[in-house]
């Protein structure tokens, strides 16, 4: 159940589209906090506000920040939003974003096809930045398109990954779908989040990954990461080309997690239709050997189109110099694996955009 608690914010810490950061005194301190914008309004310093705990009391590590839940300041606030679709549903911070599908013009109300544009699905958000400059490495004048799925943080204003992405020109518009929100587009399903990416955005290429903060158990099914395959079959059936990224460390000191992680083999042996491209990236000896060892005992390689890739070499670009990539509190030069396997995904995408039509 939710913990919520009321303090005095006490000071604003960074704010951008979507997003404020503070600290607020609950009692016991300044502690951190955001706030989304679009949800509860703004908040100011000496505002005494709301915050739901339940994060940081569960000593999560993406989601470890309180948030503001409503501003005592206010005794009202509205925005007033740009259709009837609405994100959240039936929760008190229920919110009309509108949507994409919404606003079509006619000649696209019909399309349910993607003409073959190349979609790269991926389990973690922060392999998102290397997809993405794998692509650009061989394309650099493909328009990108990150369409970000419900399975993690629904906000997109909350990714920090996403804002140095724009900044860096490495994305050239953003499609929240499902519960997410807050993207260029806002779109009801994936599917219609790959059609808005190509046919509305103009589209070259599609990322498709949840926000930050993977949700898994444990259990072999119990991830939410396992969309992934019924993404690869969206594209797939909506006439594109579907190519996993791999999920793979050999830093990550969890058995499930090391070579090529549980939550890709289950995703591509049972959560998706045979026939999906799988970038394999050539990273030699014996961690090349694991991969390959891995992907054969789940029967991936008979299964789907297994491609071999040179992955470009994006680590220096996702560094402290650079975007500042972490995942599961690993900085990218001390889990190359994961991020090279992003890239070499993104490179095979690249090299099939001349596929489409």
């Amino acid at each position: 159940m939710p913990s919520f608690r009321t303090g005095d914010v006490v000071e604003l810490l960074e704010e951008r589209t979507g997003l404020q950061r503070v600290l607020v005194d609950l009692g016991d301190g300044a502690e951190r906090a955001y706030v989304l914008t679009r949800l509860t309004g703004t908040v100011g310093v000496g505002d005494r506000v709301v915050v739901n705990t339940t994060a940081v009391e569960l000593g999560l590590g993406t989601g470890g920040w309180h948030v503001v839940h409503w501003n005592l300041a206010r005794d009202a606030w509205s925005e007033k939003g740009p259709g009837h679709i609405i994100k959240g549903r039936y929760t008190s911070l229920q919110a009309d974003v509108g949507s994409a599908e919404e606003h079509l013009d006619p000649g696209f109300v019909d399309i349910d096809s993607i003409n073959g544009m190349p979609v790269v699905a991926a389990a973690l958000h922060s392999q998102v930045p290397a997809i993405a400059l794998g692509i650009r490495r061989l394309a650099p004048d493909a328009r990108i398109v990150y369409v970000m799925t419900d399975g993690g943080a629904l906000p997109l204003a909350l990714s920090d990954l996403v804002a140095s992405m724009r900044a860096e020109s490495l994305v050239d518009a953003t499609v929240t779908c499902g519960h997410a929100f807050g993207g260029d587009y806002e779109a009801v399903s994936v599917f219609s989040a790959l059609a808005v990416g190509r046919h509305v955005a103009a589209g070259d290429v599609a990322i498709v990954a949840m926000g930050p903060g993977i949700v898994g158990t444990g259990t072999r099914l119990g991830f939410s990461g396992i969309e992934v395959g019924p993404v690869l079959d969206a594209a797939d059936g909506l006439g594109g080309q579907p190519i996993a990224c791999l999920r793979m460390s050999f830093a990550d000191p969890r058995p499930r997690h090391r070579g090529v992680s549980h939550h890709t083999l289950t995703t591509l042996r049972i959560a998706c239709r045979p026939g999906v491209t799988v970038a394999l990236p050539l990273l030699g000896g014996a961690q090349e050997a694991t991969i390959r060892a891995d992907l054969a005992a789940a029967g991936i390689d008979r299964r789907h189109d297994v491609i071999d890739v040179a992955p470009p070499d994006v680590l220096d670009a996702l560094g402290p110099d650079g975007l500042n990539v972490v995942s599961m509190g690993r900085p990218a030069h001390d889990d190359p694996a994961l991020f090279l396997s992003a890239s070499a995904a993104g490179a095979l995408a690249a090299s099939r955009i001349d596929l489409a039509t």
